[in-house]
């Protein structure tokens, strides 16, 4: 399989992509996996529920998961960077699906606690963080030039799309069966990645490996001296800590102030995956007319309207319409940094500028899962939501004076530049 299109695309449609063979294969296996992922992260997240009271410990199932892309994802991008892309996501995907399987095994034995619990979760999120960069960055081996901000958002879009499906199944599972059922099927959907993975053979640029802290060193070098990628990074950074604790504290959510149940938890998280969805299709034509600046500070200021509305809902409906504007605001803020950052980082060392874009973006929504935990236990769930509605709100409209994200052709580099 290689990036050649079946038939001519029409540059800029939203579904060009899908002519790329390889792309095409690669989405949907995509989507199997990330099917698997969020079913498996409905149940760590409920299971945990079940096995402590401590709001700080639920919140840490979700900050386990994105620890690891901040403090390991710079080396994974250096790696991306000095071995075969797709040899590491092959890795990387054989490792999560050997961690899923033990889990899976470990819960149906009741030999599962809460540390226990975290210590899999924080497994997971290491082979998130090596996959990570090396699939981002073969984006470009999958599509050609003129179609990749297309096949960035297709490509979020698959992920909302089992974010919207994976947690309605997830919480229908684990209430007829068990969370270990949902373990297990995760370590099923990383088969079908990995058979594409095997069949496809881009013709890859050659390599030049370096050592990787030398790797590393010049990469951190590279995006410090970047004006642009500075400054798409301090948004990365602040948008994650604002966001991260609305699905961090979403399971507490739904326990205790919608005294809902597993089915009412998958509700609520996939209707954050069709705003996604819906909103993702659009995020392009959006920010070609109106700019990435104005395209962020809005969907920040839905996102902290979303916050503060779930943090008073007074019911499953309320609930719903909140998390519907909550995923259409982290859609496109998300899709709009990450083009940014693939537009102006070279081919050279394209993994490790995403490597550092996920971990200061990953680093945020850790921090901020951790915290909203820590302020949600000493002030209360609603009021620790309010307050990062607001923090959200005054980011959006403050961070724009002082980093402003790059105007259009502001250190944009070609497909082929090189450091």
């Amino acid at each position: 399989m290689s990036p050649q299109p079946a038939s001519p695309p029409k540059p800029g449609h939203p579904f060009a992509p899908f002519r790329y063979p390889a792309f095409r294969a690669i989405w949907i296996a995509n989507l199997t996996s990330n099917l698997g992922s969020m079913v498996q992260s409905v149940a760590a997240a409920w299971l945990m529920t079940e096995l402590t009271t401590s709001h700080q410990l639920i919140a840490l199932v979700q900050a386990s998961v994105t620890i690891p892309v901040m403090l390991l994802g710079v080396f994974a991008g250096a790696i991306a960077d000095n071995y075969d892309r797709r040899l590491v996501m092959l890795w990387a995907q054989a490792g999560m699906l050997v961690v899923s399987a033990l889990l899976a095994v470990l819960t149906y034995a009741g030999s599962i606690g809460p540390f226990l619990l975290l210590a899999f979760t924080l497994l997971m999120g290491c082979g998130s963080a090596l996959n990570g960069p090396a699939w981002q960055a073969s984006v470009r081996l999958q599509v050609g030039p003129t179609d990749l901000p297309q096949a960035i958002s297709l490509n979020t879009i698959a992920f909302n799309l089992a974010r919207s499906v994976g947690p309605a199944l997830g919480g229908l599972l684990i209430s007829l069966t068990s969370p270990a059922l949902a373990f297990a099927l995760n370590a099923l959907s990383f088969v079908a990645l990995i058979l594409v993975l095997l069949r496809w053979r881009p013709e890859a640029p050659a390599l030049t490996r370096r050592p990787i802290l030398a790797s590393v060193v010049q990469g951190l070098r590279y995006c410090a001296e970047s004006s642009p990628l500075r400054r798409i990074l301090v948004r990365g950074l602040a948008f994650g800590f604002c966001a991260a604790g609305y699905q961090a504290m979403m399971p507490v959510l739904v326990r205790e102030r919608l005294h809902g149940s597993e089915i009412v938890f998958g509700l609520v998280l996939g209707a954050f995956g069709i705003g996604s969805i819906v909103t993702a299709l659009w995020v392009a034509p959006l920010r070609r007319r109106f700019g990435s600046e104005a395209v962020t500070i809005a969907a920040s200021l839905v996102y902290a309207v979303a916050l503060a509305a779930v943090a008073f809902a007074p019911g499953l409906g309320w609930a719903i319409a909140a998390a519907l504007l909550a995923g259409g605001g982290w859609v496109s803020v998300l899709t709009t940094l990450n083009v940014a950052m693939q537009l102006r980082s070279p081919e050279a060392i394209l993994g490790r500028c995403l490597a550092i874009y996920q971990a200061t973006t990953f680093g945020g929504m850790a921090l901020g899962s951790y915290t909203m935990g820590l302020a949600s236990d000493a002030i209360g769930l609603v009021p620790a939501l309010t307050l990062f509605a607001v923090l959200m709100a005054a980011s959006a409209l403050i961070l724009p004076i002082f980093f402003p994200m790059p105007g259009r052709g502001e250190g944009h580099v070609s497909a082929t530049g090189a450091t």
